[in-house]
């Protein structure tokens, strides 16, 4: 019988920092798992390397589902995001793994293709909205039928979601950067450039905007009642999601569609959310969520209260989590939209992925398991630069939501 004979955990910064995971059993077959955590990447390295690689090397790395029940009740400390991307970088391995030793890229063992292709929405962005403009026509000449749409709100520095170069990245070095955010300048701003893409562009698109939990249920309220008009696929957290009632009461006072879940990490952080039919769209993701053994749970228990997914797949989750993304995405019955921001150069020159892009869709690679390699070697040309997500705060100098 194969066993685990070897965990090993990388960090390193190929455009942006990722912590990741190699399986190996003893008949040499590899898995790759990611367990990136923005801004918090060396806890999970440690929780790994300290408290769970040494419970791996002997195991069976074929009983996935034991593996995943024995990291989650076999401790006391439960969820959280640490526990939660550990354990989602374990189980992913160890269905590339079972890939492998199958000879069947993994959708083929979700119970194969639901649809030709998973459609994605890329992130539009721009200093004010002529630019955003601009950028918008950039991506829909590139082929993407669904858009997320930021600007800048003026005089704001702070603007959330605004890509101050070719690759999105929000996290800044050293220490965290402080910005300044206006509610009441947000909401004057943003329905006005939504509008303005819609007036240019047209309703042939998916046309999507985040909010990035920046508003009180009832200011999320007024915002969705505000841009009814403009048919948004959805509207990205609204508010935080702790306090899950908040949700009803947005429910109460508008039809735009709702999308949350992207720092969620377990089937009982959306229970609720799901069960009585507060959201639209749920977006755990395979990185945070357990990987893609409890990804499929949330998945299921979505599909019976009709509500899609729509992962959360920005740049810092690594190629890893987007190709595990596609695969189960690929097969799932209600699946609604990935989200997809191309990785930067040095990122590709680590992982080498299979998955490619055509007309709006993403596809997996046709290799056995989930068709990315791993350049260790790489790797060692891009080390490790502590790097943090920025602060908000309001005129007033107090903390707000980032």
């Amino acid at each position: 019988m194969s066993t685990i004979e070897r965990v090993e955990v990388f960090v390193a910064g190929p455009g942006r920092n990722f912590v990741t995971l190699r399986v190996t059993t003893s008949d040499g077959v590899t898995g790759l798992g990611d367990a990136t955590l923005n801004g918090r990447e060396l806890a999970v390295a440690s929780y790994l390397r300290d408290h769970v690689a040494p419970l791996l090397v002997g195991k069976d790395p074929a009983r996935i589902e034991d593996m995943w029940q024995y990291l989650y009740k076999g401790v006391y400390w439960r969820r959280g995001p640490v526990t939660m991307t550990a354990i989602s970088a374990v189980d992913t391995a160890l269905w590339d793994i079972k890939g492998k030793v199958a000879g069947l890229p993994v959708y083929q063992l979700l119970g194969g293709r639901s649809r030709d292709g998973v459609l994605v929405y890329c992130h539009a962005s721009g200093t004010d909205t002529e630019s955003l403009l601009d950028d918008v026509a950039r991506f829909r000449e590139s082929g993407y039928h669904a858009v997320r749409a930021q600007a800048a709100v003026p005089g704001i520095a702070g603007s959330y979601g605004v890509r101050k170069g070719a690759v999105y990245e929000p996290a800044a070095t050293s220490l965290p950067d402080e910005q300044p955010w206006s509610t009441e300048a947000y909401l004057r701003y943003a329905p006005t450039y939504l509008e303005a893409v819609r007036d240019r562009f047209g309703f042939d698109f998916h046309l999507l905007h985040d909010v990035h939990h920046r508003l009180t249920p009832i200011e999320a309220a007024s915002f969705g009642k505000s841009v009814e008009d403009v048919r948004l696929l959805w509207m990205e957290d609204p508010t935080p999601a702790e306090n899950q009632e908040a949700y009803r009461l947005i429910r109460q006072h508008t039809t735009t569609p709702i999308a949350v879940g992207e720092v969620l990490n377990s089937i009982w952080d959306v229970k609720q959310l799901i069960t009585e039919q507060l959201i639209d769209y749920v977006r755990t993701t395979v990185v945070h969520a357990g990987g893609i053994t409890h990804l499929r749970r949330i998945f299921d228990l979505a599909a019976l209260y009709q509500v899609r997914t729509g992962s959360h797949g920005a740049t810092d989750l690594s190629p890893v989590t987007l190709a595990a993304a596609v695969h189960l995405d690929l097969t799932v019955p209600n699946f609604g939209i990935q989200e997809y921001m191309e990785h930067a150069p040095e990122t590709m020159e680590v992982f080498r992925s299979g998955v490619t892009f055509s007309d709006g869709m993403l596809n997996p690679s046709e290799e056995p398991g989930l068709g990315v390699e791993y350049d260790e070697k790489a790797a060692e040309r891009f080390p490790y630069d502590p790097r943090y997500l920025p602060v908000a705060r309001r005129l007033d100098g107090s903390v707000h939501d980032w």
